[in-house]
């Protein structure tokens, strides 16, 4: 061996190299100088000859084989090669050859600052360091790969290109941080790989990439490097306008949510797993909510997921748009062609647990990384899950961009966030013994706290316009408030005390309504307490809980009756709303996503009913802003008739910001005709029936009132006017009215006293 070669070779770190325990493999590999002098040494086991070539290819030095194990090296006299131009040319005894840039000349690429900021949480745009990035550097094109594991003694690169060999492309550290990072030259989009891991044991894992962009199609779950870029965007006008809007805005705004599942809304009949693509559905659905009259479409189960049961809930790629329904570029093309349909894309997104797939986030290089070490704290008992560590900074930063990649990157107009309370509760699902209390001895998770505003924060100052929702089960002050405000600075909050005192409502028979009359009306004692969205989600139609129409009471009519009088005492409640795919049509069978919905049934004449309901519903919403400017005002709302729990009859005004175009609702729970019911009413004028459900098309029995009717000067509910209908047995009936100012009374004076 040459004499210099063998003298400037660390070889400590070649017997880590060799042995494959090396964290630093470019101190050793690559182009280094040494005295004035340059020297290039290669890892190549197997390999019979190794070449350096120059940049066009032409032979240079046969390099010499410096151990039995595979190094080989070249002791260069003076400067012959500038950083990485050059090539190396390797041999096999099968006859193979191979010629690549040399992976090991190139520089590091991820800056102290970046690892920096990681550290403190405050990287929002980590995800385009860390994970698997397409890129060329001086001219040669290929990916860098970087990863956080500091708990690994090695990390390596393995895919097809390198035969999952974890020899061939160990990775470097960057410093203290735990960072780990190498550039491969020559491999590029569509290619498949996962990180092999060296525990500090000597155990030896294969994860996915946590940050990676793309996967495997299920079962098989390795890493696929995708290019980000390659979509043209053509919502500029939508973006623009989005970023023009603020909470006071989006507050005032028509949201009429469409929940999907992709998987299950249709199926393919070419596809053998029987998926839809992205770009398919993208024109589908377009077309079927702007029939229908949507303003919003909300997607569960996007991020990659191992399991089709788990409906997207367990989350292995946070970073990765599930391959079920095809590739990044053509989700992006879904969420583009919704907003130039007009329509708003909202994601489920899922910080608040994990799965322990064995390739995934769990025990991620050995110990656990983004799981709290705890379990009392680091898993669900109930669900079988692992929970993310808050009090690490890198983690928390891994949520914050996380959240920020689906808005900024995919264009996503926003994000339900689920199971917070989950995450706000340190003994949520968990039995006396099985929880930490916080450093104040109370159980409210602090470090949750500042993640949450930390995260809705962000969002506000950087995309503002961007909606963040709370999936939040319990009383919990402040969830819609802004954070500058001690609050948590969500937007939204789904509104679960609502829909389950609604449902519990409506589930009874008729006759029984009468004595729980106010599981209708005690949500309005604290609806403006939050910025509540009405729902009525996928998890109220699965598990034995039965479909929307069948949770309703009596034979076959009477159900299609009640749903119908169900979803417009739902679309006049203060508050956004949202349906899950089926509910519009009355589907009968609860919701699987293994099957799509039974489309067949929008032909039967009942559920067309249903559907044609539906669709007046959203089209009078998005049509009168009384339906919606005012929601979290109280100055929307006002109750006629509250009381009358006998005939479970209630009537309300919805007001926009003038005085025309106000609405009146009568909603009828009980089978019960009601012939001149007198219904008090805000002012004197002309009421004009918009909606009955109980018209023909709708599937009732068509007894509607076509003409205007004329308030009456009669004191009712402390009101002045009424006025007189017929009240259709299990309907919900709209008026709309002009608001005109009473004359005030002048009390007569007693002729005695003038």
């Amino acid at each position: 061996m040459n004499e210099k070669l063998q003298q400037c070779t660390d070889w400590n770190v070649y017997k880590e190299i060799v042995e494959v325990k090396c964290n630093n493999p470019h101190a050793v590999l690559g182009l280094h100088e040494d005295n004035g002098n340059q020297v290039i040494r290669v890892y190549r086991p197997e390999a019979v000859k190794v070449r350096i070539l120059d940049e066009k290819g032409n032979n240079e030095y046969i390099m010499e084989q410096m151990t039995p194990e595979g190094m080989f090296g070249a002791y260069l006299e003076d400067r012959k090669y500038d950083e990485h131009k050059y090539l190396i040319e390797t041999s096999y005894a099968d006859g193979t050859v191979l010629t690549t840039e040399d992976a090991f000349s190139f520089d590091r690429v991820i800056s102290d600052m970046d690892l920096h900021l990681f550290a403190e949480s405050n990287h929002y745009e980590i995800y385009k360091k860390l994970g698997a990035h397409v890129m060329t550097i001086d001219g040669v094109e290929g990916t860098l790969f970087a990863v956080w594991a500091p708990h690994a003694r090695r990390v390596s690169v393995v895919g097809d290109f390198n035969c999952w060999d974890g020899r061939q492309h160990q990775m470097r550290i960057l410093g203290s941080s735990g960072v780990y990072e190498i550039f491969i030259p020559r491999v590029g989009e569509g290619t498949i790989y996962k990180y092999q891991i060296m525990t500090r044991n000597g155990e030896i894992l294969y994860k996915s990439d946590p940050y990676g962009n793309c996967s495997e199609l299920r079962p098989s779950n390795a890493s696929v490097v995708a290019n980000l870029d390659k979509h043209t965007w053509n919502d500029g006008t939508w973006m623009s306008k989005r970023r023009k809007k603020d909470r006071v805005e989006l507050r005032k705004e028509p949201m009429s949510i469409y929940e999907v599942h992709l998987g299950s809304w249709k199926k393919s009949d070419t596809d053998p797993n029987g998926f839809m693509n992205y770009r398919e559905l993208a024109h589908q659905l377009a077309e079927y909510l702007e029939y229908m009259g949507y303003t919003h479409i909300e997607l569960i189960g996007i991020a990659e997921h191992p399991f089709d049961g788990s409906w997207g809930y367990q989350v292995t790629g946070y970073y990765a748009p599930t391959r079920r329904y095809g590739l990044p570029e053509d989700f992006m093309y879904f969420v583009d062609y919704m907003h130039q349909h007009g329509i708003s894309v909202i994601l489920d997104w899922v910080p608040a647990h994990f799965p322990k797939d064995a390739n995934g986030l769990g025990r991620f290089d050995g110990e656990p990384l983004y799981e709290h070490p705890d379990s009392r704290k680091g898993e669900h008992p109930h669900w079988g899950t692992y929970v993310f560590n808050y009090e690490k900074t890198e983690v928390a930063n891994f949520l914050v961009a996380n959240a920020l990649f689906w808005i900024e990157k995919f264009h996503i107009d926003g994000l339900r966030v689920d199971a917070v309370a989950s995450m706000l509760y340190l003994d949520y699902g968990r039995e006396d013994g099985q929880w930490v209390p916080n450093k104040f001895g109370g159980k409210e998770n602090l470090e949750v706290i500042e993640l949450l505003r930390h995260i809705n924060g962000v969002v506000e100052e950087r995309d503002p316009g961007a909606m963040m929702i709370a999936e939040e089960s319990t009383a919990w002050a402040g969830v819609t408030a802004p954070v500058e405000l001690n609050g948590l600075g969500f937007t939204f909050k789904w509104n679960m005390g609502w829909m389950n005192d609604f449902l519990e409502y409506m589930k009874l028979d008729p006759y029984f309504r009468q004595f729980n009359h106010n599981k209708i009306t005690f949500s309005m004692m604290y609806a403006y307490s939050e910025n509540f969205i009405q729902v009525l989600s996928h998890d109220e139609v699965v598990h034995g809980k039965c479909s929307m129409i069948e949770k309703m009471p009596g034979y076959p009519d009477d159900k299609f009756a009640n749903l119908r009088v169900a979803y417009g005492f739902m679309y006049g409640h203060p508050g956004k709303k949202l349906l899950f795919m089926g509910q519009e049509f009355a589907q009968f069978r609860e919701w699987s996503e293994e099957r799509s919905l039974d489309w067949y049934l929008a032909d039967e004449e009942k559920n067309r009913g249903m559907m044609n309901w539906v669709k007046a519903l959203n089209e009078m919403y998005t049509k009168y802003p009384a339906m919606y400017v005012n929601d979290y005002d109280p100055i929307g709302f006002e109750w006629m008739d509250c009381d009358n729990a006998q005939s479970s009859i209630v009537s309300f005004v919805r007001r926009g910001d003038s005085k025309k175009d106000q609405l009146l609702f009568i909603c009828n729970f009980t089978p019960v005709w009601q012939e001149d019911y007198v219904i008090p009413v805000p002012c004197k004028g002309k009421y004009t029936e918009i909606l009955n459900s109980d018209a023909a098309m709708f599937g009732g029995y068509n007894a509607v009132n076509p003409q205007p009717i004329e308030a009456i000067e009669e004191s009712t509910h402390n009101k002045d006017y009424c006025i007189k209908v017929k009240v259709p047995p299990l309907s919900a009936m709209v008026f709309k009215f002009d608001y005109v100012e009473s004359p005030k009374k002048v009390e007569k004076k007693d002729k005695k006293e003038a």
